[in-house]
């Protein structure tokens, strides 16, 4: 059985970029506030309720809360449409949304902006949950180390040659995401918050990627 365009590699890559950038550029534009991580927000929240400051402690369970609204949609979608296409309508929604987002002023207000980007990379993270049968994430790496370590052991120590194809998959994704970070900040240094263009770019390449036929990527490339 052909493994469904939306669990292959290259998605997988594309969209782990989007999870590395989008943290990279909440943190630097948008108060210092994780967009992805959300135990990164916890603690940070944690922190700052035992130090008695309940507002900022407030402030960081604004994008953990959205976090959570973005899983609740994307049930909702699940339960509704066909597997592939749901996840398209995520992409396209997630590409749009973020793409009117770059023209927002950095005096704009910064709670919001985190608000609606925890609640597209929970969507994001909650449409593409399989990468060739194996669960992965693609906007956040501890899961993916986690499996990545246990794939190497395997191989390494009961030469198992596919665990070896497995831990490199997931060697490759946590590359992306680290990738994306990287690419988050010289390009908000230079363009601020209209860099999550980039963002929008590489969401509409996976949509294409899921909407294009195999018929047509073999008269592209015979």
């Amino acid at each position: 059985m052909p493994t469904p365009r939306h669990e292959t590699l290259p998605p997988a890559l594309l969209l782990a970029v989007v999870g590395g950038f989008l943290d990279t550029y909440t943190y630097f534009t948008r108060g210092g506030v994780f967009a992805n991580a959300q135990t990164g927000n916890m603690v940070l929240l944690s922190i700052a309720a035992a130090q008695g400051k309940f507002l900022q402690a407030a402030y960081y369970l604004i994008p953990i809360a959205a976090f959570a609204l973005g899983v609740l949609v994307t049930e909702g979608l699940r339960a509704k449409a066909p597997a592939g296409q749901w996840q398209r309508t995520v992409l396209f929604l997630e590409a749009g949304i973020l793409g009117a987002a770059g023209f927002l002023p950095a005096s704009f207000p910064d709670p919001p902006v985190n608000i609606l980007v925890s609640f597209l990379c929970s969507m994001q993270v909650n449409s593409f949950r399989q990468l060739e049968g194996m669960p992965y994430a693609t906007t956040m790496c501890t899961g993916n180390l986690r499996s990545f370590s246990g794939q190497l052991w395997l191989r390494l120590f009961t030469g198992d040659r596919e665990a070896g194809g497995r831990a490199l998959r997931y060697l490759w994704v946590m590359l992306a995401f680290c990738l994306g970070a990287a690419l988050g900040v010289p390009l908000t240094a230079l363009w601020g918050g209209r860099s999550v263009w980039l963002c929008s770019l590489l969401l509409l390449a996976v949509w294409g990627w899921l909407k294009l036929s195999f018929s047509a990527i073999c008269a592209v490339f015979p």
